[in-house]
């Protein structure tokens, strides 16, 4: 069991939280939740060793293999993807490789009576058998079925690491993690840089094969899959839910409503009060009555109720110009680099209003398939845009290209126009940029903050057709939700590249696959396309 005890962390003076305390148990699987800001990554990092809390500390056994998985990482660049992955088993290599230095070494000395003979002897027997406590490792195998598992292919294995994109390598850390077998697993937004058969792999590995879990997730379906206690990080404190996150969503709508009704009591019981002090001030036979009265209410704790729900603020986006009948229209569409094809002959009609979904493995050409429809780069073929067709983009790394000099404000008062400018400080406090929030500058922003940002940056340009690639990466699942709304209340076509199988549902009505050099049309909605897929999938095996 580790234990997390009496944890507080003060940022600035201020308290991110203050005296927490919890337990995480042996085989235990958790959701830590939260808004942007609340203090989740924090807590991961300082379970992790990673950092320092202000007081209170983390207690664990001493063997526990904790280990951790952040947000933001890069692995070295000094050797393969495979001997990469092999550090996962370092500690073990390096046991054997001295187990049989030290063999060899009693084979040639003849020193059988020495202090430094039984001094070796001594280290192999302590060393063998810790070593040979741990189950033999093919670790070859092992290797081989975690990288297979999570999108690698035998090519990729020999292949420097330096050759991959950030979220390649975030893969890597992970495969390493997942083959250390630790006893607790500390991941920050894992599924960020997965695709979703990926996805469906580390469900699958976290549920069956791993001890305990802890998890910060804004993909709802991931969660729900792999989780059945959910911890939420709200105003300082924690509260401790044993449920699943669909659940716990019940149970904190029920907590809510409670402190709800005991604050409105409190409130109208002090109003009563301060009615009864203001109307018998200076009564001299009233006045113990009085001052017992303002000592009652000096002294009363004031009900709270945790974070406001900021979802029920409706975003739209402005009214979009009507374009052609086909905004996009594609024939026989090829693209390859040098002898790498991407997709041959692909063919895609895309008609106004229709909102649909880009899936498949990384790396399959989805985001080069948006490239040709923006006539960014050559290809074979044709792909043509209707008339009067307005592009909103919103690119895996919109948030970096935000004017950092400029506060939040600032960035969403420059472009909005119209009658949505008498708005703004509404947007503002529906994505979390309430008050003195709205003066920060872009560059104090962490990631979450800049891709909420950027999306309110989009929310006002009149447009006709939306691409977006990867938009929820990085933002809660309370913003996800106001998004989602705005999306399908958009009266224009919706292009929209995601993993995310909780944000797709109910929003797209059509799924173009990628894989394979192939793009392939599937006429229903996600849950429709995923158990299809699933039934190919076991006919490829049962063949």
């Amino acid at each position: 069991m580790i234990s997390v005890d009496a944890l507080t962390v003060i940022h600035g003076g201020t308290p991110l939280f203050s005296n927490v305390s919890f337990a995480i148990n042996e085989n235990d699987k958790i959701a830590l939740m939260g808004k942007n800001g609340a203090g989740k990554s924090t807590m991961l990092k300082i379970i992790a060793g990673a950092a320092k809390p202000s007081s209170g500390g983390i207690s664990a056994p001493k063997d526990a293999i904790i280990a951790y998985l952040p947000q933001h990482l890069l692995t070295s660049d000094d050797c393969s993807v495979f001997e990469e992955t092999a550090k996962a088993f370092a500690s073990y290599l390096s046991m054997k490789t001295e187990i049989e230095a030290l063999n060899e070494e009693l084979t040639v000395r003849t020193d059988y009576e020495s202090d430094e003979y039984y001094k070796i002897i001594e280290k192999v027997s302590e060393l063998s058998e810790s070593f040979y406590a741990i189950e033999e490792i093919n670790y070859e195998a092992e290797i081989e079925k975690v990288l297979l598992g999570l999108g690698f292919v035998r090519e990729d294995f020999k292949r420097q690491t330096s050759e991959f994109s950030g979220g390649w390598r975030m893969r890597l850390e992970l495969a390493k993690i997942l083959l250390q077998k630790p006893d607790l697993v500390l991941l920050d937004e894992p599924t960020n840089h997965l695709d979703i058969e990926s996805i469906q792999w580390l469900e699958e590995f976290l549920t069956q094969k791993a001890k305990a879990v802890v998890v910060i997730s804004h993909d709802r379906a991931f969660v729900d899959k792999i989780t059945t206690r959910t911890i939420e990080v709200t105003m300082g404190r924690i509260y401790d839910y044993k449920a699943k996150y669909s659940h716990y969503l019940e149970l904190r709508r029920e907590r809510r409503e409670h402190q709800q009704k005991a604050f409105d009591e409190q409130q109208k019981m002090m109003a009563d009060v301060q009615q009864f002090i203001d109307r018998f001030k200076g009564t001299y036979s009233k006045t113990l009555q009085v001052q017992s009265r303002v000592k009652m209410l000096e002294k009363l704790d004031i009900v709270e109720i945790d974070e406001v729900d900021s979802s029920a603020l409706k975003l739209r986006f402005p009214p979009s110009p009507k374009s052609g009948k086909y905004p996009v229209l594609a024939e026989d569409l090829s693209k390859s680099y040098g002898d790498h094809v991407v997709f041959k002959n692909a063919t895609m009609t895309i008609e106004r209003g229709e909102k649909v979904a880009f899936v498949g493995k990384n790396g399959e050409g989805k985001s080069t398939m948006i490239k040709a429809i923006m006539a960014e780069i050559d290809f074979e073929g044709k792909c043509e845009l209707a008339h009067n067709t307005m592009i909103g983009y919103f690119a895996q790394n919109q948030a970096s290209l935000l004017d950092e000099s400029q506060t939040v404000f600032d960035t969403v008062d420059g472009i909005a126009v119209g009658e949505i400018r008498k708005k703004i400080k509404d947007m503002l406090g529906a994505f979390m940029f309430g008050g003195e929030d709205s003066m920060k500058k872009v560059k104090v922003l962490s990631g979450g903050e800049k891709t909420r940002l950027a999306m309110i940056k989009l929310l006002l340009e009149p447009v006709n057709l939306l691409i977006l690639d990867e938009p929820t990466n990085h933002l809660d699942m309370k913003t996800k939700d106001i998004i989602k709304d705005a999306l399908k209340a958009f009266d224009g076509t919706l292009i929209i590249v995601s993993h995310d199988r909780d944000f797709l549902d109910g929003l797209v009505t059509k799924v173009f696959e990628f894989g394979n050099k192939r793009v392939k049309e599937h006429f229903e909605d996600i849950n429709g396309f995923l158990r299809n897929k699933k039934l190919e999938n076991l006919k490829e095996v049962e063949r």
